[in-house]
């Protein structure tokens, strides 16, 4: 007796109005992965036995037809892009050494187990043997959102199993397509030198093009968040076509693709938070259900041949990757659940296996019994390596919230004044960016309205203003509460607002115009900083952020006696890990092996050089050094302070004059141990917040 309901119902199913099909998986999308966490089975799981019970091999209310596939392979193609996206660049060039060891022992070992148990269990010939080993060597990221979803991707283990998997893949999927000229007669000089080429052809284009061309585009299209999104979805599958053209598998272009874009789009960005939710929302549940809709379990009823082709195909990629897995440890000196994470990473059999069982059947190379058994392997592969990176996941999570400092004696609160609209996404932005991804506190977009005869239609103008604020800052799935102070006095409003909240930062913009009132009784940021203690920042961006290329940082003598040395170094290092942005400091001898200290002590991953500098008088000629698409950051002083030099009330108005085509941004670190009440005011330019 079959559940085939088209035996029953041969009218409705299988289904096949558009409109009925997308909201059946839609609701499937919705229902499965939260049944079954009743049950404690993962989301994964879920929707990959969602896919074999609607599938054509379960009830046949689907056909796995064009539409499946094209949100399937889109899905796929978004996995591996993102796992590009979100590691660590710094992480990946410092362990790309583990990477390299990871994925040799991940593709070697499966190989030699695979090609003896083909030859001498299944007994088939050298080049079935061969094809059959790439299959258990290559491994599919399908438990990655696993691991991004709770946070972790940061993690060592992951960072390397993630690299390795690139090259397992890679080496997989060029054994394929060796066998395959193989077998076709154009294994020759010929082959190689075009698959050498093409590859590195395809190389460069994705690694040295693609940059420059998304950092012109988002120079000039960084207000239309939708064309964006278009744009890298298209680059994308840009390189998945370039690398299917170069005779590798588009998941290779995809990765390399993640790689290349990886500085470009912060991981507080909204782009990225869109990039992310569409993919988790829509594609990636398409990818597992048409995964789960290729099982068919009526190979367990086939005969003896068909099991114990599956068994030993099981059997023997979950014993390669594990052993792969302990071995990386043990030689990495990793913790127990690290191990396992990166066993339950690099478990699971799909994409490149599909690809090799497809090529080599059609080639006659393998039979129907390790086509099912194929398909058999990546259910049970993907079983055990959902539950496997689940419970590791977990438990590395527990373990890093353990290890993370606690900021909740000490909130992190961002001050955002607003009052420009042409300013305003850019310092949200900003602000966003230097939050500490830790810290649950939201950010404060604060209008002020002097308060005056037209007090009542600037309240409206402003509540407009912070109504697009915070719509903005939603984007980036950042929490915001907007203020409204009316005060007599603009600085008396943020200096209120300031206390009322305990803020720790002040993100103000920057306005080059000078009237004769300020120059004669001080701006706005000179009663600032004589009137509060906290960090203030006044930035000046005429890019996005996310195109910065480099971040130079000029620190005055003396800046490590300051009380807010540490708090400022930590927040330059925030922004340079969001942007993946190599850092160059500007100081003295003493000052520079300071920060080298605090990098140290916070363990920061980043690519930082230090450069010896110790005249301020010398500023215009440091100035000469810094690019247009680079981020010069100055650190100034409090007048009255330890670090205060009479060049540095200079400096504001150098920067306007001779760094108009320039992105930077001055920090006054927190002051709390001088009494700035009675400082004197220096010569800054107004801003316009």
């Amino acid at each position: 007796m079959t559940l085939n309901l088209e035996n029953y119902f041969p009218d409705y199913f299988p289904i096949k109005d558009p409109v009925l099909i997308f909201s059946l998986v839609l609701f499937i999308i919705l229902l499965a992965p939260v049944l079954l966490k009743q049950i404690k089975i993962p989301s994964i799981i879920g929707l990959i036995l969602a896919g074999v019970a609607i599938g054509p091999n379960g009830f046949n209310m689907l056909l796995r037809d064009q539409g499946i596939v094209l949100f399937g392979t889109v899905g796929l193609l978004y996995i591996m892009f993102l796992a590009g996206l979100e590691i660590d660049m710094n992480d990946f060039r410092k362990n790309r050494g583990k990477s390299l060891v990871f994925g040799s022992l991940t593709f070697f070992i499966p190989m030699t187990l695979g090609t003896l148990v083909s030859l001498y269990v299944l007994h088939f010939n050298w080049l079935s043997s061969v094809l059959l080993a790439s299959m258990f060597a290559s491994h599919t990221l399908l438990t990655y959102p696993i691991v991004s979803r709770l946070g972790i991707t940061k993690n060592r283990a992951i960072n390397i199993t993630v690299g390795g998997t690139i090259i397992t893949d890679t080496a997989a999927l060029l054994v394929l397509a060796v066998i395959a000229g193989a077998t076709a007669g154009e294994l020759n000089t010929q082959f190689w030198i075009r698959l050498t080429i093409s590859l590195l052809i395809f190389s460069a284009i994705v690694w040295f093009g693609f940059p420059r061309f998304t950092r012109w585009f988002f120079k000039n299209y960084e207000t239309d968040g939708v064309s964006q999104y278009i744009f890298v979805l298209a680059m994308v599958f840009l390189a998945a076509f370039l690398a299917e053209i170069a005779g590798v598998e588009p998941i290779i272009g995809a990765f390399l693709a993640g790689l290349a874009l990886n500085r470009l789009i912060p991981h507080s960005s909204p782009l990225m938070n869109r990039i992310e939710f569409v993919g988790s929302a829509l594609f990636i549940p398409f990818f597992l259900i048409g995964v789960g809709m290729l099982v068919d379990l009526r190979v367990l009823v086939r005969g003896p041949e068909a099991l114990i082709v599956a068994g030993a195909m099981i059997a023997v990629a979950v014993t390669a990757k594990w052993l792969a897995a302990w071995l990386s440890q043990k030689i990495f000196r990793f913790s127990s659940t690290e191990g396992l994470l990166m066993f339950g990473l690099s478990n699971s059999q799909a994409a490149a296996t599909l690809a090799a069982v497809l090529v080599g059947f059609r080639l006659g190379l393998l039979n129907e019994n390790v086509l099912n058994g194929t398909i058999l392997m990546i259910l049970v592969t993907c079983i055990i390596s959902s539950f496997a990176t689940e419970k590791a996941a977990v438990k590395q999570a527990m373990i890093e919230s353990s290890q993370t400092p606690d900021v909740s004696e000490i909130p992190e609160r961002i001050l955002v004044p607003i009052a420009n609209a042409q300013t305003m996404e850019r310092l949200i932005d900003f602000a966003v960016l230097m939050k500490n991804p830790k810290s649950i506190e939201p950010i404060y977009p604060l209008a002020l309205i002097k308060d005056d005869e037209q007090t009542k239609e600037n309240l409206l103008e402003s509540n407009k203003l912070l109504k697009k604020a915070k719509n903005y800052a939603a984007a980036t799935d950042t929490e915001v509460a907007v203020l409204t102070r009316v005060d007599i006095s603009i600085t008396n409003g943020i200096v209120r607002a300031i206390k009322d909240l305990m803020i720790t930062e002040v993100v103000i913009g920057w306005n080059e115009k000078v009237s004769t009132k300020d120059r004669i009784f001080g701006g706005l940021l000179d009663k600032l900083l004589r009137k509060t203690g906290e960090m203030v920042l006044v930035a000046k961006f005429i890019q996005p952020i996310n195109t910065i290329k480099r971040i130079k940082v000029l620190v005055p003598p003396k800046a490590e006696f300051e009380p807010g040395f540490v708090h400022w170094v930590n927040t330059v290092r925030t922004i340079a890990q969001q942007l993946g942005a190599p850092l160059v400091f500007y100081g003295s001898d003493f000052t520079n092996k300071r920060i080298a200290t605090v990098f140290k002590e916070t363990k920061a991953s980043i690519n930082v050089k230090y450069v010896l500098f110790e005249d301020l008088e010398e500023f215009l000629i440091l100035g000469r050094e810094v690019e247009q698409d680079e981020l010069f950051i100055v650190i100034s002083a409090r007048s009255g302070s330890v670090s205060y030099n009479t060049m540095l009330h200079n400096i504001p108005k150098m920067l306007s004059k001779h760094f108009l085509q320039n992105s930077f941004v001055m920090i006054y670190p927190e002051q709390h141990s001088i009494d700035t009440a009675n400082a004197d005011p220096m010569e800054t330019p107004a801003i316009s917040f």
